[in-house]
Order: C-alpha cells, then sequence, then structure tokens
C-alpha cells in the first residue's frame, strides 16, 4: 500500500526538494501544501497522512496552530510529523503534539529525510 506524506511549506523550493528526495522511495506519494487551511482542507476530505513534514513559520495560520488543532483530534493526532525550520527547538517539547523529529533547514540532508520516511511509515 502507497504511503501518503504531505509536506507543508510557503517556501516552494524547498517543499519540491523534499518532494523530490521522497521521489526515490518506493511506495510513497507526496502532496505539497504551501498554506495551512489547505492542508486542514486535505485532512478532512482526503484519507489521512502517514507522516507531515511541517515547516513552523508560515504566513498567517503557522506550523504550531497546525499542530495545536490536529492534536485535539483522535485520528490526527497520531500522525507522525517532522519539523522543518531555521528555529531552534527541543524535540522533548515538542513530542505532545506528535513532532518525531526536527530537521534544520541549513543543514537536513536527503538521508535524513529519507530515514524519517522509512521509520515512521513502515
Amino acid at each position: 500500500m502507497r504511503k501518503l506524506i504531505y509536506i507543508i511549506d510557503d517556501d516552494e523550493l524547498m517543499a519540491e526538494c523534499v518532494s523530490r528526495v521522497l521521489s526515490v522511495v518506493k511506495n510513497t506519494t507526496t502532496k505539497i501544501f504551501h498554506h495551512i487551511p489547505e492542508a486542514m482542507s486535505a485532512l478532512d476530505s482526503e484519507p489521512l497522512p502517514d507522516l507531515i513534514f511541517l515547516d513552523v513559520l508560515l504566513p498567517g495560520f503557522d506550523g504550531f496552530s497546525f499542530l495545536n488543532e490536529i492534536a485535539t483530534y483522535p485520528d490526527t493526532m497520531k500522525i507522525p510529523i517532522i519539523l522543518i525550520s531555521s528555529l531552534d527547538f527541543k524535540e522533548k517539547d515538542l513530542k505532545i503534539y506528535g513532532v518525531k523529529g526536527i530537521l534544520k533547514k541549513e543543514e537536513m540532508t536527503p538521508k535524513e529525510i529519507i530515514s524519517y520516511v522509512k521509520r515512521y511509515t513502515n
């Protein structure tokens, strides 16, 4: 069965780069969203994703608002989330939101992205 992965990032180039890295992972499909309302709408109308890569600094409805929102529903609160950010966060402080890892935008590698997918979608 194909695994569905959401990439939520307002930086179109970054989102496309992550999607291209994931294109080499067998049985995965990615969906890119540049705004939180689009992703929220998809969560309501489509099958739930198996994993979400989330930028936290987004215009308007930001990544933290998204984390708070999906943490309130039993079905969406189980979705593993990997943050993509330039900011420094402590993973342990974000575990209550389903955050399983943090990728630093300036330092992340394709190998790290693929590692998270393999770890949380198998």
